[in-house]
């Protein structure tokens, strides 16, 4: 077993657990878990998911000035819906680049499941930003992206972290009730 594999699976489950309590402390634990995984991902040729490592790194930092200055009065995010427009344009934008990206890496690299790769890539970036917004659907989306990730994972032999997504789908029922029960305990507000 690899100790940084270990490592970032640490990590990562605190980064979830502290974002359903909406801590502030789950954006030093992301950027520290992404870090390990950008290059246990190059290591594995998942190079869209190790790619996307420098991007959560980026959003942690984001995710971490929202949820600590954003929002309409300067005081942090608080939990919104999204319109369901967004999801529609979403979902159309995240298939079209998936099959790009998709086609690209097979086409030139020797990127393993280049489709499901791009695809979870794609979809995270969105989900990733969603949850610096503090828009509750986020945890819709990474309930369908990690269940693709565990058989992506699988399939690479990085099985501790397929088994933490498989804690992941357990942790996102809960992180989707926590939100809720936020967001309608707050004044009754407008869709992002």
């Amino acid at each position: 077993m690899n100790p940084w594999e270990v490592a970032g699976v640490v990590l990562a489950i605190a980064y979830l657990l502290l974002a359903v309590r909406q801590s502030l402390w789950c954006w030093y634990a992301a950027f520290a878990s992404t870090l390990i995984y950008l290059f246990l991902f190059a290591g594995a040729r998942l190079y869209m998911e190790s790619a996307l490592q420098l991007f959560y790194m980026a959003m942690a930092v984001y995710g971490w000035y929202q949820w600590r200055y954003g929002g309409a009065r300067g005081t942090g995010r608080r939990v919104t819906l999204w319109h369901r427009r967004g999801h529609g344009v979403t979902l159309v934008c995240v298939l079209a680049l998936s099959a790009i990206s998709g086609w690209l890496l097979a086409l030139y690299t020797q990127a393993e499941l280049p489709y499901l790769d791009s695809f979870t890539t794609w979809a995270s970036l969105v989900a990733t930003w969603m949850v610096a917004r503090k828009i509750l659907e986020n945890w819709l989306y990474w309930f369908v992206i990690d269940a693709v990730n565990i058989y992506l994972y699988a399939s690479r032999e990085l099985y501790l972290t397929a088994l933490l997504f498989v804690a992941y789908l357990v942790i996102i029922v809960f992180g989707f009730v926590a939100w809720w029960r936020d967001y309608r305990s707050e004044p009754a507000t407008q869709p992002a």
